[in-house]
């Protein structure tokens, strides 16, 4: 997409038009198992929740993706399988078809209503690809090994290879991708593997001493969590450059908060909410078609 133009502040006119152009992106699919304010039962990053996002009228998803034994991306968002599964260990202690095997635990009333399993990326790269307009899709690349310590990183090289052969067998539109990585070696190397591909750098703390890492890469995006998007921060961050996506939020509150910073895409966990305080209705906005893209590669 052409690159974003908005500025924080402005006229209140200024400030509706550019909140009304906001990316709207499901985090995790419909987000995390909670229990009120929306009750969400499916788990994060499955693919009923992905199914559930965009079937409220989110123009895309974010999903978390990590490397199985046999070097296969698969979409899960913790450390460790036995903190959502009936599974143990990690992702990279596992083959795809096993774990492709393993059924979400979320507890009761969890549950109760649903089934979901393990997923592949590709699985869900098969189902987006049946719809008429491919949804935006940012991937999260958990990328740290927790179950190898000593080189959490190893593997980090065979992930992006992995990701590229897929988003080219399914040809997915790279205008419609972002990648998102704290790993900035990993961001190098997508540059070779996938170069018309958008890519961010996720900051989660540090946010000054991490933010010229960002300019000086060239990468198209900061990625923060809602407790960093500050006016300060957004600013800082046009002033390099960069493309602003801030991730989190359910409350109405929290969502008005965001949106007043004018960020270029949000990744949240109440579709509906955001849509309603956009003004969008779920009908209007089915067909992705005309969503707006994150910035074309410069």
């Amino acid at each position: 997409m052409a690159a974003c133009s908005r500025q924080v502040g402005g006229s209140s006119a200024n400030r509706a038009t550019n909140q009304a152009a906001v990316q709207v992106i499901g985090h995790a699919g419909s987000g995390f198992f909670t229990p009120i304010n929306p009750f969400n039962p499916l788990p994060p990053s499955s693919l009923a929740g992905v199914a559930k996002a965009l079937g409220a009228g989110a123009d895309g998803v974010e999903v978390d993706v990590q490397l199985s034994h046999d070097s296969i991306p698969v979409l899960y968002h913790d450390a460790e399988l036995q903190s959502m599964t009936n599974g143990q260990g990690c992702v990279s202690q596992h083959t795809a078809a096993a774990l492709k095997q393993l059924s979400y635990r979320g507890g009761p009333p969890y549950d109760w209503f649903q089934k979901e399993r393990v997923a592949t990326l590709e699985q869900l790269l098969q189902e987006l690809s049946k719809r008429p307009t491919f949804p935006h899709l940012h991937l999260d690349l958990h990328e740290g090994d927790a179950c190898q310590p000593q080189q959490p990183y190893v593997r980090s090289p065979v992930l992006v290879r992995a990701l590229g052969r897929l988003l080219r067998q399914y040809q997915v539109p790279a205008e419609r991708v972002l990648i998102v990585t704290e790993h900035v070696p990993s961001l190098r190397q997508f540059k070779t593997e996938l170069p018309d591909v958008a890519l961010g750098l996720e900051i989660t703390d540090e946010f000054r001493e991490r933010l010229p890492v960002a300019a000086v890469e060239g990468v198209q995006a900061v990625v923060l969590p809602k407790r960093l998007g500050t006016p300060e921060h957004v600013a800082l961050a046009r002033s390099a450059g960069l493309q602003v996506v801030l991730f989190g939020g359910r409350s109405p509150k929290t969502m008005r908060r965001l949106l007043a910073l004018q960020p270029d895409a949000v990744e949240v966990d109440n579709v509906p909410q955001m849509l309603k305080q956009l003004g969008r209705s779920r009908v209007q906005h089915t067909n992705t078609a005309n969503a707006p893209n994150l910035t074309s590669v410069r």
